[in-house]
């Protein structure tokens, strides 16, 4: 019997995280529409934004952020450049790796959404106090973790 209910409340898990993800899909393509872009080139910039400490973010970095390939990230990152949304210059250390910033058109354009992001985010967590949300981030990065190992036990059994 116990087994069953932690087997339905696992399940009942996954569920919930897929329709969280379906609806921050969502509202990931809002926010990209409203600065002309696609859903990808919005989280590069929100992985821009998060990862740049004021040198610039390597194209792999961004990559293992979002978890997505390399070439992927330097294909989207040259259309956001032509868009005026990053710059991208040569490491000084590493002329090899690229390193991105937002532009100031983008650090306006992102902050002119500032306040609906807010609101948006009351509305998401508005019964969570912060506490609990750095509960909740430390459960997930444990199921996240030991999601990643599960993956790999699973490819080394199909292979």
């Amino acid at each position: 019997m116990i087994e069953k209910k932690l087997d339905r409340a696992i399940t009942d898990f996954i569920w919930n995280v897929v329709e969280i993800h379906s609806q921050l899909e969502d509202i990931h393509t809002s926010w990209a529409e409203l600065l002309g872009i696609t859903e990808p080139q919005w989280l590069i910039l929100m992985a821009i934004t998060e990862l740049d400490d004021g040198r610039g973010v390597a194209g792999i970095d961004i990559a293992n952020k979002l978890r997505v390939h390399p070439a992927f990230v330097t294909n989207q990152t040259k259309s956001l450049e032509k868009s005026g949304f990053i710059s991208r210059r040569p490491g000084a250390e590493d002329a090899r790796f690229v390193l991105m910033s937002l532009t100031a058109k983008a650090t306006t354009e992102i902050e002119k959404l500032s306040k609906r992001k807010l609101a948006l985010n009351s509305t998401m967590f508005n019964e969570l106090d912060e506490k609990t949300l750095a509960d909740l981030n430390v459960a997930l990065a444990r199921i996240a973790k030991n999601a990643r190992l599960a993956a790999r036990l699973l490819a080394i059994d199909i292979s």
